[in-house]
């Protein structure tokens, strides 16, 4: 059970209540952060803008999310995006190694390991060394790099929020209903 309970429909405050009426889906991570309803619309938005506007390479988007998960042993994160990634064509091969700790090895193209040592940098040191940096820019372009580094701190961000308050691990919704735009927008 969550250390902070998820507010009743009648807690709600409006800006959560709109939130979470646009919302294709419910599930415990969108209901914990109506409890902090000035941070919700811009954390939710920074995370549909990753899921539905990057140029990255949605393998590698996923491949990141779930390295962030692992490396920061967020249950919650890996349960969530490990449907998400299947569905964007994450292997299981690829699962399993990063179930592992691996971030490199026969599952991943040269381009894939170099998205998930970039990761470990930002998530290890903090500081990823110099040349993954300048290789990541010429490798993968300069936006796809910079929305990597976003990736990896956005989802160490809410993986720590999920950690501290217990967060419940729900099943994952429909990965189709995902898809879809949040209603009024």
């Amino acid at each position: 059970m969550a250390l902070i309970p998820y507010p009743d429909a009648d807690e709600l405050d409006p800006r959560a209540r709109e939130v979470l009426d646009r919302l294709p889906v419910r599930i415990n991570l969108f209901s914990m952060l109506a409890n902090a309803p000035a941070m919700m619309a811009p954390a939710l938005g920074l995370g549909r803008a990753i899921l539905t506007a990057g140029q990255l390479d949605p393998v590698l988007r996923e491949l990141a999310i779930l390295a962030t998960a692992q490396r920061t042993g967020t249950e919650y994160e890996w349960v969530q995006h490990e449907s998400i990634g299947r569905r964007a064509g994450v292997r299981d091969d690829q699962l399993a190694a990063l179930k592992a700790g691996e971030c490199e090895g026969p599952a991943f193209d040269a381009r894939e390991s170099l998205a998930l040592q970039i990761v470990a940098g930002v998530l290890g040191s903090g500081t990823p060394a110099a040349g993954l940096i300048t290789r990541g820019e010429a490798e993968l372009g300069r936006a796809e790099l910079l929305e990597l580094l976003l990736i990896a701190g956005y989802y160490a961000m809410l993986g720590g929020l999920m950690r501290a308050v217990r967060l419940d691990v729900d099943p994952p919704p429909d990965p189709d209903k995902l898809a879809r735009p949040p209603r009024g927008t």
